[in-house]
């Protein structure tokens, strides 16, 4: 199916929005003074480029499919040798992992990380690399601005998971507990009485909620959004506000008075993706884009898989978004980021551009059993997504039906991007209380987030 409304609201997104054991660059004995000031990679030269691949555990079927994609990419580019490596990205360890070499020379961040990492000069600058393609100029310049430097040049390249948050629901639980799951729930209070029923019917969790490694923060920051709240004004952290506590409280119901949310509080984006394949899950939060994990990694079935809005309440209420960009080590030569570029093409962006690139990806996804038209949100414009879409329509195979009630009304919605300062410290500084709230029944809200304002100001104020 189409989005009829994805440019308006989409763009509003985004214009608001290894030697000694270590992945290092196998590259030919090349240096950087050699190739100085060329963009293009020297036909006489071997690269091997360390990329990131698949989450860790991902289907036979999945690595099958990335395992054409890179033959064909070597085909293509025979002086190029690509070794993907698995990879999941997360605030606790990515720091560590980049500081010691160990990341791949081309991988992937957050959009919330970028600016960080430039100023750190730990990412390459890719601007005369990215001006070699010849839809360079066709991004969306407002959500290309989260990889440019203050120089103005293009470090971070948007590649994937442009997403806004959804409520991601099992059908199956929701048929054992009587209810319709082609009615999901609108409101709140909907999801508090279907994650009671599921609760009291299946023995499963109705409801679950991410706590840890950051998600914490960030889930109860889509929670604050969808009420009308925000977590920062401008370098001012705002995290006590009214919106967010009602966040919390709905969590604390649900787990104290309503007992619907199970007994594992600790989840992170991968293991409630686990649970949720699983059946263990009723309901949880997290970004529209999350089904291809949900069937790569975690062999849900698609049947049981719905996809709705995250409930919307108050007159400044939105949906959060964000997105993933491809980045180069600031180590890497320039034979490698020539290399890089040409990667970065071939697996992430040239099916938006071109026919035959989108076909036969989607071909080589069919054929291994992959899927094909998750829903997402536009890197470049509209009428070139839904051209891409054009493109892909005979191959799609996700559950397109069973997402309506979120495509059919996302593009409607206001679209808010993440806190803006010192992100993920943020989310941090939230974390534990999310998991207090979980975990205790005598928590206290206020004094909660009276200490975590505390913990995010101080991180706004050191970034």
């Amino acid at each position: 199916m189409k989005f009829s409304r994805t440019s308006r609201a989409a763009l509003a997104f985004v214009g608001a929005l290894a030697l000694s054991g270590t992945l290092v660059a196998c590259g030919s004995s090349d240096d950087k003074s050699a190739d100085a000031g060329s963009t293009t990679l020297d036909p006489n030269t071997k690269v091997t480029l360390n990329v990131v691949g698949l989450l860790p555990g991902a289907k036979p079927e999945a690595q099958t499919a990335l395992a054409q994609e890179v033959t064909d990419f070597q085909k293509e580019n025979p002086n190029i040798t690509v070794k993907t490596h698995d990879y999941e990205w997360k605030a606790t360890t990515f720091a560590a992992d980049l500081a010691g070499g160990t990341l791949p020379t081309v991988f992937e961040i957050p959009f919330t990380d970028a600016k960080t990492l430039i100023a750190n000069q730990q990412i390459a600058n890719m601007q005369a690399y990215l001006d070699s393609l010849s839809y360079a100029a066709n991004f969306n310049k407002n959500l290309l601005q989260y990889g440019q430097g203050e120089d103005g040049k293009v470090y971070a390249i948007p590649a994937k998971s442009i997403y806004a948050v959804g409520l991601h629901y099992n059908r199956d639980l929701f048929t054992q507990a009587g209810l319709d799951p082609n009615k999901p729930p609108t409101t709140w209070d909907e999801v508090r009485e279907d994650a009671k029923a599921i609760a009291t019917k299946t023995g499963q969790a109705g409801f679950a909620q991410m706590s840890k490694d950051g998600t914490g923060g960030w889930q109860l920051t889509v929670d604050t959004y969808a009420r009308g709240g925000r977590m920062e004004d401008g370098k001012k952290a705002t995290v006590t506000n009214e919106q967010t506590k009602a966040a919390l409280q709905f969590l604390k119901d649900l787990r104290w008075t309503d007992n619907a949310m199970g007994a594992n509080f600790d989840y992170d984006w991968s293991s409630i993706n686990q649970a949720f394949a699983a059946g263990k899950v009723g309901m949880y939060t997290s970004g529209q884009d999350v089904y291809t994990s949900l069937v790569q990694t975690n062999n849900i079935n698609p049947k049981s898989y719905g996809l709705t809005m995250i409930p919307l309440s108050g007159s400044n209420s939105g949906v959060l978004g964000g997105g993933t960009m491809a980045a180069v080590s600031s180590k890497a030569s320039n034979n490698e980021k020539a290399a890089a570029i040409k990667w970065i093409d071939a697996h992430y962006l040239r099916k938006y551009t071109n026919a035959d690139a989108a076909a036969k990806q989607a071909q080589v996804q069919v054929a291994s059993k992959q899927p094909v038209g998750t829903p997402e949100l536009p890197i470049f414009s509209q009428q070139q997504y839904e051209q891409y879409q054009g493109w892909i329509k005979s191959y799609v195979n996700v559950p397109l039906d069973q997402m309506t009630s979120f495509t059919g009304k996302v593009f409607d919605a206001k679209l808010v991007n993440e806190p803006a300062v010192a992100t993920q410290d943020v989310y941090k500084s939230l974390d534990t209380v999310v998991q207090a709230v979980l975990t205790n029944k005598d928590a206290n809200i206020d004094q909660l987030l009276t200490d975590a304002n505390a913990k995010a100001q101080r991180a706004i104020d050191a970034s």
